[in-house]
């Protein structure tokens, strides 16, 4: 008879265990967080009718293209990689890539982080109806609440932290990619209000959506490992 594979050591099962838990509390954390914050930010917008916070943040943007007229260029370079035009291709193309080299699951959450995020963007922008700002110095064509390149680059880069973080070698290493990668996602946001293309409003519940996006994906897929680990 051919021999059973050796049972799955009881401090292994407790490490899997405790690791799984930690990302489901965080992903759980994330999630309420995220929703209760947008929540606020419709709240604000469409039943306070509030523009105080959205003035404050096209002064700050105003302040900042008044005392570095160059600046204004290297912003609309930096939108660009929240466009469409940006993350059609790259969203085909790095899971491709990452399929590739083995790493299928990985591939499959870029892939729904953003089909998903897109389609619950357009969703999110058709039921609140919210105009851009009149005051917009490039053309954007659209709705304006919540922002799609903030949405979309929290559940682009916002994703690719998330998988640094599980699949990098070294931890502190791992982090600072992780970092850096929220930083320009939350850069490619304040471009679209130092654009004037969208009201800071925008660009938060953006984030927050996107933030929400991430943490049902992590469930999900958290959902998988389970049953994988139960297996063992």
């Amino acid at each position: 008879m051919p021999a059973e594979p050796p049972p799955v050591s009881a401090a292994r099962r407790a490490r899997l265990t405790g690791l799984l838990t930690a990302e489901t509390l965080g992903a759980l954390a994330l999630l309420v967080t995220a929703l209760g914050l947008f929540f606020y930010l419709t709240r604000v917008v469409f039943q306070q009718h509030s523009a105080t916070f959205d003035d404050w943040g096209f002064a700050q943007m105003d302040g900042l293209r008044a005392s570095a007229p160059g600046l204004t260029r290297w912003v609309r370079w930096l939108t660009f990689f929240g466009s469409v035009a940006f993350f059609v291709p790259a969203s085909l193309l790095l899971p491709w890539l990452l399929w590739r080299r083995g790493y299928g699951p990985y591939a499959a959450e870029l892939l729904l982080s953003m089909g998903g995020g897109l389609v619950l963007n357009e969703l999110l922008k058709a039921w609140f109806q919210r105009p851009r700002p009149t005051s917009a110095l490039i053309y954007q064509y659209g709705l304006s609440f919540p922002s799609g390149h903030a949405m979309m680059s929290v559940a682009f880069y916002g994703c690719l932290a998330w998988l640094t973080v599980q699949h990098g070698r070294h931890r502190t290493g791992a982090a600072v990619w992780a970092l850096a990668l929220l930083g320009w996602a939350a850069l490619i946001g304040l471009s679209r209000v130092y654009l004037h293309v969208h009201y800071l409003t925008d660009v938060m519940a953006g984030f927050a959506a996107g933030a929400a996006w991430l943490g049902v994906l992590r469930l999900i897929f958290n959902r998988q490992f389970w049953s994988i680990s139960n297996e063992q």
